[in-house]
């Protein structure tokens, strides 16, 4: 029988030793790699016109995130939010997109406000196979391979509002907005429907994005003598606005606005007194009565202040990071196209009421309220359609490719942007 030299099983040992620190290192490798946080953007105008509505939509995915790591957080890794500054700015969101899913490597981004901010962030969306969660309403006539709209379709906003006018209200319509992409959209499916309907549009203006020269627009308005205005007039443009018409004598109780862009949060820093009166419309309001809506409230108020309130891009941010970490759950992965594939299946007891992601649109089921502003910057229900309406993003009053010729048409005329980048003397 042969004898091993000293030498020889001190070479040995050696070997041994090293095989086992490697295989070691590499086993504390994969330790740190699965339980270290798992990235996740946030992608909003904290600074900018938009920031009077976006800073709470932060607030509202921040809260998602802490629930959910307060429960030991997802696959055994907690989430670390990374936010990013879109500035209220088209170029600036589609960087930080790039820069978020470059340099900051995550898993998902939830963002976005404005149409002209989603569609300059999805081309950066797609070219990296990364996933945006939307969680806005907004003019449909898109369906992104890479994109999760969980804000309402047209045919689950502005529609059911032009029928609730027009049964309530008037026949006169006049459509006011913000002189970007969604705005124009979403008047144009609205033309559609007061032709379909038999009522008479009277007037349609547009305002520079984040201007407040409205004087010329109310004076136009005040002319064409409207039953009822519906605005898409966003941001801090909506102070003047508001403002200018009760300067005008169009009071609520002359001339009622129905806004699609107006909740309870932006109500904060807005002149209630000329809003009082006035609608909004939206998928979901702070009145809601619901537990689950009770729960939400008393959990936001009790992370950010007791003199907070709930809106509609409030909870649907909220409930898309609910939405998402449900689908990472079920599909035991962070894998962007598995994740995704999974939310296509997803059904929510949200705060408005049960919501379920369309798997053949990637739109969301919401359902539809009208409100009230109050005195005291409240919204008091006057009419709901309390179920889910099933999303339809092309309005059928038109062909697909009809849609978007134009849009093409839109974008060309503005020089390759998605919002018109000069304002009318």
């Amino acid at each position: 029988m042969a004898i091993e030299s000293p030498r020889s099983a001190w070479k040995g040992f050696i070997a041994v030793a090293i095989a086992a620190a490697i295989g070691f290192s590499a086993t504390m490798f994969h330790f740190r790699a699965e339980s270290a946080p798992i990235k996740v953007g946030i992608l909003h105008s904290r600074t900018g016109p938009m920031a009077i509505s976006e800073n709470s939509m932060v607030d509202a995915e921040l809260l998602a995130i802490e629930e959910i790591n307060a429960k030991g957080g997802l696959l055994g890794r907690k989430i670390q939010p990374i936010i990013a500054d879109g500035k209220s700015d088209w170029p600036t969101f589609a960087k930080e997109a790039e820069r978020l899913i470059t340099q900051e490597n995550v898993s998902v981004i939830f963002g976005c406000w404005t149409s002209a901010s989603r569609k300059t962030v999805a081309p950066i969306i797609e070219k990296y196979g990364q996933l945006l969660v939307y969680p806005m309403a907004y003019e449909g006539l898109e369906q992104s391979p890479n994109i999760i709209y969980t804000g309402a379709a047209p045919n689950q906003q502005v529609i059911p509002a032009i029928k609730w006018s027009l049964d309530h209200i008037g026949k006169r319509f006049y459509l006011i907005g913000s002189d970007y992409v969604w705005p124009h959209s979403i008047n144009e499916i609205m033309k559609d429907t007061i032709r379909a309907l038999g009522a008479e549009l009277v007037g349609e203006d547009y305002i520079f994005f984040g201007s407040s020269n409205v004087s010329r627009a109310v004076q136009k308005i005040k002319l064409a003598q409207p039953d009822v205005i519906i605005s898409s007039v966003v941001g801090d443009s909506n102070k003047a606005f508001y403002q200018a018409l009760t300067d005008a004598g169009l009071s609520a109780d002359k001339l009622p606005v129905v806004s699609v862009s107006i909740g309870e949060e932006e109500l904060r820093s807005l002149p209630i007194a000329s809003l009082q009166g006035h609608y909004s419309a939206w998928s979901y309001f702070e009145a809601i009565k619901k537990p689950e809506n009770e729960r939400f409230i008393r959990a936001f108020r009790e992370r950010y202040g007791a003199n907070r309130v709930t809106s509609d891009v409030i909870a649907t941010s909220y409930f898309s990071v609910i939405l998402w970490a449900k689908a990472v759950e079920e599909a035991q992965s962070f894998d962007v196209q598995r994740v995704k594939r999974t939310m296509l299946t997803e059904t929510l007891d949200a705060p408005e009421g049960l919501v379920s992601v369309d798997p053949y649109t990637q739109h969301t089921w919401r359902s539809f309220s009208v409100g009230k502003i109050q005195t005291d910057g409240r919204i008091e229900l006057v009419w709901t359609i309390d179920r889910p309406i099933r999303p339809v993003p092309y309005p059928p009053t038109r062909t697909k490719a009809e849609w978007e010729e134009f849009l093409t048409a839109l974008y060309d005329r503005w020089g390759g942007r998605w919002a018109n980048p000069t304002e009318a003397d």
